[in-house]
């Protein structure tokens, strides 16, 4: 399995990305073979500031789980209104 494929499985989710020139939290929003779409989060107010467009050869890590992921999750789920679909 490539890197690609992999992200692919985690499309839509929350996560730490890593790639040549920055990195940034926030929701990874497509995956295709050339790019992918990844929404960055400002982590003090929790909205997203933009969307970056990646050469995806030139992502280096994504981190998926741990204590600052769980704590941004959280707190989107927290704005979510209750009651509603």
């Amino acid at each position: 399995m490539n890197l690609l494929e992999r992200l692919k499985s985690f499309e839509k989710d929350y996560m730490f990305l890593h790639w040549a020139t920055g990195n940034e939290y926030g929701r990874l929003a497509y995956v295709g073979s050339d790019y992918v779409e990844f929404d960055i989060l400002d982590v003090d107010t929790m909205e997203y500031k933009e969307t970056a467009i990646i050469n995806s050869q030139l992502i280096l890590e994504a981190v998926f789980g741990g204590p600052d992921i769980s704590r941004i999750v959280a707190e989107v789920s927290a704005q979510i209104p209750y009651g509603q679909e």
